[in-house]
């Protein structure tokens, strides 16, 4: 899994070099503009590809983020700013989430969750303001769980198949004093847990749940004992990858480093279902290419 594609040039080489050099079957790209043919998808394919790593298979569901909805989903009294989309965003399909695979997709395999409903999530953590929802039914009707999206692809592997469960949830911070943004962080990972639980349909035989919770269990804002609850559950290992911060020092599982706000905190999660073998993890920090770290396992059946 890799964080922050939406660089200069030469940052997008460097992934392109930490692409390579790690040569893995599938990613998932977090922060990745969506446009409708694929075509920064396709580039980022080509480079690849030219560097000695092809990836051919591509696929980019269409993100919540920057999808207009005409309502005042954040009930500040204006309508059309990037808080009334459905996901924050500055534009339709800003910051999506793309995957590139070297292994063929079973047919059909494709699950997006991401136009479900935030109030229809079981225990939906809803903002209210004196005791009523907020900011009223109107919001309630159209207002999707998904900043970004929820998503699973199965890949067809030589041991069998395998699917990747991700996601990429809004920040617990911001959102105004009703606690929107906390809320709807909170939830976007209590998903995963209830579809653990069985919910949304039976689950994959062997899957990998990956992406960004924007949510450490230990540190910083938000609902942090839901991270925590997911990291334990029984359907799910964590290999806590570890490496040293960009700056230096001691090893750490923190994934993202923001130097003037909360610093370095665990955010983005790779983790494998319980019946699959960790071969090895771990994490590297593509130089010039900003706060995230890729994310990386070797799995087998």
């Amino acid at each position: 899994m890799l964080h922050d594609i939406r660089r200069g040039q030469d940052d997008v080489l460097a992934v392109r070099d930490a692409l390579v050099a790690l040569a893995p079957d599938a990613v998932i790209l977090l922060d990745f503009d969506h446009d409708r043919d694929g075509l920064a998808l396709a580039a980022l394919g080509r480079l690849l590809a030219e560097g000695g790593h092809a990836m051919p298979v591509r696929l980019a569901p269409r993100p919540n983020s920057g999808m207009a909805t005409g309502l005042d989903l954040d009930g500040d009294g204006r309508r059309g700013t990037p808080d009334d989309a459905q996901g924050w965003g500055p534009f339709a399909g800003a910051g999506g989430i793309a995957m590139l695979s070297r292994l063929p997709l079973v047919e059909g395999s494709l699950r997006d969750h991401s136009d479900r409903l935030w109030r229809d999530l079981p225990g939906a953590r809803l903002p209210t303001v004196d005791g009523r929802l907020f900011p009223g039914p109107e919001t309630w009707a159209v207002q999707r769980l998904s900043s970004t999206g929820h998503w699973e692809i199965t890949l067809s592997t030589p041991m069998g198949p395998l699917t990747l469960m991700t996601w990429h949830a809004g920040p617990p911070v911001f959102g105004g004093p009703h606690g929107r943004n906390r809320a709807r962080n909170g939830d976007e990972t209590a998903f995963w847990l209830r579809r653990l639980e069985g919910a949304f349909g039976p689950l994959p035989e062997r899957f990998v749940l990956l992406g960004g919770a924007n949510l450490d269990a230990h540190a910083g804002d938000g609902e942090r004992l839901v991270m925590a609850e997911l990291l334990a559950h029984p359907a799910l290992q964590d290999p806590a990858p570890r490496a040293p911060p960009p700056e230096g020092g001691a090893a750490t599982t923190a994934t993202a480093i923001w130097p003037d706000g909360p610093g370095a905190l665990r955010v983005d999660y790779l983790l494998p279902s319980a019946r699959l073998r960790v071969v090895g993890s771990g994490l590297i920090w593509p130089p010039g290419t900003g706060a995230h770290a890729l994310i990386w396992a070797d799995l087998t059946f």
